[in-house]
């Protein structure tokens, strides 16, 4: 095991915009129930954090342990599986703990040299942050490529899923279930420094409360290269702080 966290009238008419107490813009329009397009914001910030153990780190790992692999020079079609406990940092301010199992096939080229790999995943475990608790548990399905050594980035494609409980911390009537799938598009890391440089991704989030009802939103993510990505949600745009979560409207 490895270790790796007014006016009502006027509410009603126009949807006003609030600020939560980490200062993370938010709409509290009632075109969902009183779960808003930004309370679906805050999920999707929590699937994707490096605080919350989300895509972001998730993917991450997925690319620099292939590489590790390719680097091992390890036979064609060799599948290597890893039991992982991740667990955020003692007297951090967001907080995780899950348990996942990865399976990694490295692929080889036309020349029989490490090309790429092959990485599925499933996990379960809990995260919480300034806006939501959550348990939850899902599965990946990676492609990494760029593995040669000659190549100065990786890229990372596939399918993140996430399905659980959540509480809100901000009001009472957001707690319920919810369902994010997450499709990275060329989520390119740069190896130098381990950092995202750049990719895309489409996002449905789906679920319901038990005082409001159900709720969809579907939106595009892309990855800005400077540790933030902007999500487009119902025509709505946001920037996500990918190491904290915190999501501010633009």
């Amino acid at each position: 095991m490895k270790t790796f966290k007014l006016l009502v009238v006027a509410l009603l008419l126009t949807g006003a915009v609030a600020c939560n107490k980490n200062g993370t813009l938010r709409s509290v329009d009632n075109g969902q129930g009183n779960f808003s397009n930004g309370n679906a914001a805050d999920l999707i910030a929590g699937s994707l954090a490096v605080s919350s153990n989300g895509v972001a780190i998730v993917s991450s790992n997925v690319a620099f342990t292939s590489q590790s692999l390719a680097d091992q020079h390890m036979a064609c079609g060799t599948t290597k599986t890893d039991t992982v406990k991740q667990q955020s940092a003692a007297g951090a301010s967001n907080t995780y703990s899950y348990n996942s199992t990865f399976s990694y096939t490295l692929n080889c080229n036309s020349s029989n040299q490490p090309d790429s790999t092959s990485t599925s995943s499933v996990y379960s475990g809990s995260y919480s942050n300034s806006n939501y608790s959550s348990s939850n548990s899902g599965s990946s399905i990676f492609t990494t490529s760029g593995l040669a050594p000659a190549s100065t980035q990786a890229a990372v494609n596939g399918e993140f899923k996430q399905a659980g409980s959540f509480q809100s911390k901000t009001t009472s009537t957001n707690t319920g279930n919810h369902n994010i799938d997450i499709v990275l598009k060329s989520l390119t890391f740069t190896k130098a420094t381990r950092q995202i440089a750049s990719g895309n991704a489409t996002i449905a989030v789906t679920g319901s409360t038990q005082s409001q009802g159900s709720f969809s939103y579907n939106g595009t993510l892309t990855f800005n290269g400077d540790g933030t990505a902007t999500l487009v949600l119902n025509s709505i745009t946001y920037k996500i702080d990918l190491n904290t979560g915190i999501v501010t409207k633009m």
